[in-house]
């Protein structure tokens, strides 16, 4: 017998169990930690700028040619593309979760290459940059200067210069940049008036700059071949490109008739200023330079925020009198409280189960023996992770919680056997121990074997749900086997070492308990003796369960992870179509000024400018991060992130001026810049938006009516006001002007041309031109401006060409290939996410036309995926445990015995799941696959010695209620001692409470009905099965 080595050997027995806690205890201090493994699915991002481009002609110049070389690239899930009214394209494709991403990477790089000659030269200039970055930020930081010693522009630049290329050395991180594009420029500030007075274009303007700063390089004095012999060689120099807007204003411009020279500053103002100026922010009200920094699509988020604190501290060192860095947003800060949250409930899981084993065991000896086992089981599952490339997560943390109570179960099984033999028997404890292991041993491996199988399938699984799954299953595999391993060598090691054969006296309370266990015990077999007697009408009762089971299945709302309170919301606000920069930071102003007044709110950061889904530069939208307390701060309902949120939207309702709404944050750190469902509709026919518009409001207009939706909006806008510039070509060529002096004069005065370079500070920055603000307000400004034509003669600009009023899309959106329009939203308080996509369903398919379709992004599309595999991965649990039971009993009917067991532990988990009001996701599946193996678990034990003593040649239905007798006090330690251990899981608090709160809930309600109920099924199973075998046989 395996066992009867060690308990002859116990010091072999400690060391082989030393060793695994020695190996967990290296793994810990080398394993990563992190809030989920890679579960989010990897982009790949390609950008690029088509200068003065608006984002219809983006979209039709850039954005589809390279989706037709892009589609069909291997793995992708979907693509999606984002023009902007500032000529930014930006593509996001992203890839199945276990891609190899550099792969990827290389594959994208190769398809637009073979795109790029079909490019406008303007974009081929510029170039196509490919890059590895998470959808979600992972640190948003605010530079600020105490009494506003500096402006936005230099503490962009300083962050520019000092601080960003030191982010982007870190490792994991993917970009680091500042938002608005504010780098160094120096700004040619053009008066039309004075050109006009002058009779100069902007083209001669532009034209002298180019020339005068310009960097010539001259050559070398003395330089071979020499025909004669010379001392030195001398390089030459120039006076190269000019270095202060002082010397920019000394450009010479021309030579005037009277003899005296006409310099740059006569006909415009120079200045050091930036490049962009189209966002502002604020930082607690106080002006902001906003630093953005990215991960990695398989970077650790926790591993790359403790480098980033680290660079910022030994950066802010040297920051400039009066210039401070804070934390506007910060994602890992609630993975760090939750993870600790986990680690608090697995310490009070460990508690709560040694306290019911001293309860049901009764002395301190027997006891220690399995508190012994669990630090084994436990800490040696971390070498198991280290081994299959685990890190310390969620997940896995949530695994070994519930690992406690299963792993305590062998050694009690083991103990209590032992205990039972010596007081019935008159053996020495070393004897009583090989006899209990002679009839352990097979059930604690059959345990083993079918709580592994049980996840198997779970494991295999692919996507996000089958990582997710993959990461809880291995973890229960890992310390299911180790505990089994430390039953048949440890624990009966320790017993024939520690237990006494006539132990002392226990407590009066334990006295008390064992005599009413006994009692319950007796009371027990008579129960079961009647369910078997009346096995008929039982089993009506269990067909009716199970129908009652179906029913309540289908009244539990569906998703994908709960919503938690993260400590974070993001106030979104959007203006009237084409408002103004000045009107969206006024309103941002009053969101922080309203967050602000309450106590329970941390900090505040506001974006203006800015779309808060696509990060595209557009003036009439902006957002603002509002920090809450710390969780610890925040423990009453009223004071969550939902109540408070919600509080302050009356706050924000009052100001007329824009829609301001509240929307939650991803639950995972890179599924989507925010939580609730992403919809896209597509456009099948060619890209109408005005159509495309007016179906998303109806869609929009419908769901806001429904009670399970809140804060639901449509990222299109298709009206928003332009102008469209008509040039009479025929008129041009008539006064004898060139047509590209009429686009290059157009643009330099309303839009900015960038002329040539600038070297300051180490780095190159740009030259732009452009009109005066006062000279670029309205439309009659055109008629300021004045080109040359081929006789000197000046002709206004608005005599060439004419302006007409359009309504198009500032920001337009393509889904795999189509023209889209986004449309995101929020469940209300109650409801679930799977509750947020049928009923956007059902609202689309009313209102959408023939060649109109919709699509999934984010969250969303994982959730659809997820709710086609949930289902079969419990289905497949049940077959694998079934096929190994059969292998192990070598029969195809005693397996019904025990996987019949399975319905009532699915009867408490929806039961409790339904009476809570949670949600039907990925933790309360783990919970039902974890469930699958409990319940068998139970049976099994039952079993095994119900046909133990069928071979001491007891009769069936003796010996069904006698072995149902001897395992009852087992089954119901085990038991409550993996109920009180899941306990602390249903009842947390703090932050990610929602998701332990679903898979305590589910496991917890499951092990009741099955220990309450199933109980007394089980031995009505075995007897019926076993009946059926006569019969056949």
């Amino acid at each position: 017998m395996f066992s009867k080595f060690f308990i002859n050997r116990p010091n072999f027995a400690i060391v082989v169990s030393l060793l695994i806690v020695i190996a967990g205890i290296v793994a810990i201090r080398t394993l990563p930690v992190q809030e989920y493994p890679d579960v989010v699915p990897p982009q790949i991002v390609v950008s690029t700028t088509y200068s003065g481009a608006d984002a219809k002609t983006l979209e039709e110049s850039v954005a589809s040619v390279l989706e037709q070389q892009l589609n069909g690239v291997e793995h992708m899930l979907y693509m999606m593309s984002t023009t902007s009214p500032s000529g930014l394209l930006t593509m996001n494709l992203y890839f199945e979760v276990d891609t190899d991403i550099a792969q990827a990477k290389l594959d994208v790089n190769n398809r637009i290459r073979i795109a790029e000659s079909k490019l406008p030269d303007a974009v081929k200039r510029q170039g196509v940059e490919v890059a590895d970055k998470s959808a979600d930020v992972l640190r948003v930081l605010a530079l600020t200067s105490k009494d506003n010693r500096y402006d936005t522009t230099y503490m962009a630049n300083y962050a520019i210069n000092n601080i960003l290329e030191e982010f982007k050395r870190i490792p994991g991180v993917a970009e680091a940049s500042v938002v608005g594009n504010q780098e160094y420029s120096i700004r040619v500030w053009l008066d039309p008036q004075k050109l006009a007075f002058y009779e100069v274009t902007p083209s001669e303007v532009i034209s002298a700059i180019q020339a005068q700063n310009e960097q010539f390089p001259v050559g070398q004095l003395g330089q071979e071949p020499m025909e004669k012999p010379l001392a030195y060689t001398y390089t030459v120099t120039s006076k190269g490109r000019l270095k202060t807007p002082e010397a920019f204003g000394d450009i010479l411009i021309k030579t005037q008739s009277d003899g005296s020279s006409l310099f740059l500053k006569n006909v415009a103002s120079v200045e050091l200023g930036a490049e962009k100026y189209f966002f502002k922010g604020l930082f607690n009200n106080q002006p902001m330079a906003a630093i953005r920094v990215y991960l990695t699509s398989s970077a650790n988020a926790l591993e790359v925020s403790d480098l980033l604190d680290q660079k910022i501290e030994e950066l802010s060192r040297h920051f400039p009198e009066g210039l401070r860095i804070d934390a506007t947003y910060d994602p890992t800060t609630f993975v760090r409280a939750s993870i600790h949250e986990v680690i608090v409930t697995l310490l009070e899981a460990i508690v709560l189960v040694i306290g019911v084993v001293y309860l049901f065991l009764g002395n301190l000896r027997a006891t220690l023996i399995p508190v012994l086992a669990i630090p084994v089981s436990i800490v040696g599952t971390f070498a198991g992770f280290y081994a299959s490339g685990f890190s310390i997560n969620l997940l896995t943390l949530f695994g070994l919680t519930l690992a406690i109570g299963l792993v305590v179960d062998d050694a009690i099984i083991v103990i209590e056997n032992i205990e039972r033999i010596l007081r019935k028997e008159a053996l020495s404890v070393k004897e009583a121990t090989i006899k209990a292991m002679q009839e352990i041993t097979a059930p604690v491996l059959a345990i083993v074997l079918v709580l592994s199988a049980v996840f198997i399938p779970a494991a295999f699984m692919g996507g996000l749900s089958g990582t997710m799954s993959r990461q809880f299953a291995v973890t229960i595999v890992i310390s299911v086997t180790i505990s089994g391993l430390v039953a048949l060598t440890l624990t009966p090691a320790l017993c024939a070492l520690i237990l006494k054969q006539e132990e002392e006296e226990p407590l009066w309370l334990i006295r008390k308990f064992n005599a009413l266990f006994d009692l319950l015990t007796q009371r027990f077999g008579q129960i079961v003796t009647k369910t078997i007697r009346y096995g008929a009408f039982n089993l009506l009762l269990f067909g009716v369960m199970i129908f009652g089971i179906y029913q309540l299945s289908h009244h539990i709302p569906t998703g994908l992870i709960p919503k938690e309170d993260k400590g974070v919301f993001f106030a979104v606000s959007t203006l009237p179509s084409g408002a103004s920069l000045s009107r969206t930071h006024e309103v941002n102003r009053f969101v922080g000024e309203v967050a602000m007044r309450f106590s329970d709110v941390a900090k505040v950061g506001g974006f203006s400018g800015s779309d808060f889904s696509s990060k595209a530069y557009t003036t009439d939208a902006g957002y603002s991060y509002v920090r809450l307390n710390d969780w610890d701060q925040r423990k009453d309902a009223n004071q969550s992130v939902e109540a408070l949120s919600k509080a302050m939207l009356k706050e924000f309702s009052k100001n007329k001026e824009a829609r301001i709404i509240a929307v939650a944050p991803s639950s995972i750190i890179g599924l989507g810049v925010s939580g609730g469902f992403e919809m896209y509709i597509q456009d099948k026919t060619g890209g109408n938006y005005a159509a495309l518009e007016t179906y998303a409001k109806e869609i929009v207009q419908r769901a806001s009516k429904r009670e399970e939706l809140q804060a639901v909006r449509s990222t299109l806008s298709a009206g928003t006001p332009q102008y469209r510039i008509d040039v009479d070509e025929a008129k041009v060529k008539a006064y004898g002007v060139n047509i590209a002096d009429v686009y290059t004069t157009i643009q330099a005065m309303f839009g900015s041309v960038y002329v040539n370079d600038v070297n300051l500070f180490g780095r190159n920055y740009k030259v732009n031109v452009q009109a005066k603000d006062e000279f670029r307000e309205t439309i009659q400004n055109y008629g300021d401006v004045y080109v040359k034509s081929s006789s000197g003669a000046f002709i206004a600009l608005n005599e060439l060409m004419t302006l007409q009023r359009t309504l198009n899309p500032s920001i337009t959106k393509r889904f795999n290939m189509f023209p889209s329009a986004q449309i995101l939203g929020e469940t209300a308080m109650g409801y679930s996410s799977g509750d947020a996509l049928r009923i956007m369903e059902e609202i689309a398919q009313e209102v959408l036309p023939e060649n109109y379709a919709i699509a999934w992004g984010g969250a969303s599309l994982q959730e659809k995926i997820l709710l086609g595999k949930g289902n079969l991965s419990f289905v497949f649990a049940v077959l694998f445990i079934f096929l190994i039971l059969v292998a192990l009993y070598e029969s195809w009917l005693i397996p019904w015995a025990i996987v019949l067991a399975v319905p009532f532990a699915l009867l408490g988990a929806y039961a409790g799941v339904w009476l809570r009001g949670l949600q039907n996701d990925i933790y309360f599946q783990i919970g039902l696959i974890t469930l699958v193996g409990l319940s068998a678990k139970n049976a099994i034990l039952m079993v095994e010695f119900a046909l133990q003593k069928m071979e001491e040649g007891l009769s069936l239905i003796d010996a069904t209620i006698e072995g149902a007798k001897i395992r009852f006090r087992p089954i119901i330690m085990t038991s409550l001692a993996f109920i009180a251990g899941t306990i602390p899981l249903a009842l947390s608090s703090g932050a990610g409470a929602n998701s332990r709160h679903i898979i305590g809930t589910t496991v917890v309600g499951g092990m009741l009905t099955l220990t309450l109920i199933g109980v007394f099924f089980t031995p009505l199973f075995f007897y019926g099965m076993m009946k059926i075998k006569e019969k056949i046989l």
